[in-house]
Parts: C-alpha cells; structure tokens; sequence
C-alpha cells in the first residue's frame, strides 16, 4: 500500500484540502494519504523546506511526499518528481527541493503537463503513477539539476557566532541555525553569552529541560533536531519579545559586568 503525504500552506477550512484528498481517493483509493503539515505561511520556501527537511526521514522508504509550498511552477520552475533516500517528491523547482535534501538526488523528472492541468492534478497523477509502481521515466524528461536556493548558515568566530531564527514553533519558541556541533567547537569548557535579537535579552547557560529554569526565565536548550533553540518557561517568547524568523541570535565569550535578564527582571 502506497504512504502519501501532504504538505501544503492551506488552511485547515480551505476548499483545496477536500480537491485534492477526493481527486488522490478517486486515483489511488488503496493509498494511506497523511497530513504531514497544514498551513505553511503562504510562499515560504524556507519555512516549508524546514519542515520537510526534519520529518520525511521518519516516514517509510518509498513515501511519495506532495508538496503545496508556492506550487504554481512556471517555465524556469517546472513541476518536479524527484527521488532521492529512497523517498519520493512532488512539487515545483522553485529551489526547496535543494533546501530540503542539502544533496544531489538520485532521479529528477521534468513532468509533462500537455493540458496545462492545476498542480493539484498533476500532483495527483504523477503521485497515482508512482503508487502504481510504474516508470516514473513515463512522467516527464529526465533532468539533471535542482534550482538551487542557498539556506540561512550560522557564521563562527573564535569568539562568536552569529545565527538567527529560522522556524517559530507552535509555543512560539525560537529555533536558530546554530547546531550543538558548531556551538561545541567554539565553546566547549568556554564562558558564553547567547543574546537574543539585542543586547537586552541574553541568558549564560544551556538548560536540558524548560522546567530547569524558573517560570519566566529564558531558556536555552538544544532541541531534539541539535539545533539551539530560545524559550521562555511558561511563556511565549517571540510575542514578549518581538522575536521573528530572520532575527539575530548571538553567542559570545562572556563579559562578566552583566546581569541576565528574564521575563520578571527589571
């Protein structure tokens, strides 16, 4: 049985969700369809890439993955089938499929679109093809490259690093590009300060759970991806402090005349 996925920047309500679940029951009603996310922010490539990136791993090999992430396509962004880890990708070359996979694939299919039919039909069509097992070769043309979209990499110092938020989970804690690898070989057995979007906020410690700080308190941890990511215990950071993606996320050898700084510090 055929695993399908769907990551798409509609809405729970939108109309699109019900087109595309009745047109994937009526092609390939043996297939198990999942949500793998809903409400991407319209045309982020980033944010959409993010979320593929960290979770298509955990489904099966062989996965068709249906991606509504600005899913027009146009003449330098054509409609792609792509195969790479054993998985396979649906969705337009408008630079995710590089973001996503940070390798080259091992097939990529330009897909025919002579009816110059809705992405939602051809996404289903090719995604009936493959649940078939048929040559995905029948799709479309062979090519040999992605568009390539460069990600947002933390810069290092001897004495620093400079990343910034890249993903706002859904408890409005801020995830960096800031790796647990990258941190370690800077400042490993180090002092540090880790400052968040200004000089105003900033903590001295990597916590390994929320509930090591107090309520209120910032918290610094790396998460489960080994990426540093910025809370608040209890609370909302990015509402209280205006954090958004793109933002700075500062790590510096420790200059001792500060104090830290919390949600219920003056």
């Amino acid at each position: 049985m055929a695993l399908i996925t769907l990551t798409t920047e509609w809405r729970e309500d939108d109309f699109f969700h019900g087109i595309l679940r009745g047109k994937l029951s009526s092609s390939c009603p043996d297939a198990l369809v999942v949500n793998n996310a809903g409400g991407i922010p319209p045309l982020n490539i980033m944010h959409g890439a993010f979320v593929i990136r960290n979770t298509f791993t955990h489904y099966p090999e062989g996965t068709i993955h249906l991606v509504f992430v600005s899913s027009e396509g146009s003449g330098r962004q054509p409609h792609l089938v792509v195969k790479a880890r054993g998985h396979w990708f649906i969705g337009a070359d408008n630079g995710i499929f590089n973001l996503i996979l940070n390798s080259e694939p091992d097939l990529i299919i330009s897909l025919n679109n002579p009816d110059n039919d809705d992405e939602i039909t051809l996404f289903v069509r090719a995604a009936a093809a493959l649940a078939a097992c048929q040559p995905p070769e029948r799709l479309g043309d062979q090519v040999s490259s992605l568009s390539e979209r460069v990600p947002l990499r933390a810069t290092i110092d001897r004495n620093v690093i400079i990343g910034s938020v890249i993903f706002i989970d859904s408890y409005g804690n801020a995830i960096t590009n800031i790796t647990r690898e990258i941190f370690s070989r800077v400042f490993d057995g180090r002092d540090f300060r880790i400052l968040i979007k200004s000089n105003k906020y900033y903590t001295e410690k990597i916590s390994r759970l929320y509930s090591d700080e107090p309520v209120g308190e910032i918290v610094t941890l790396f998460n489960s991806l080994d990426l540093l990511e910025v809370s608040i215990n209890g609370a909302n950071l990015c509402q209280l402090f205006s954090v958004d993606t793109g933002d700075a996320v500062r790590v510096e050898a420790r200059n001792d005349g500060r104090e830290g700084t919390g949600l219920f510090k003056n």
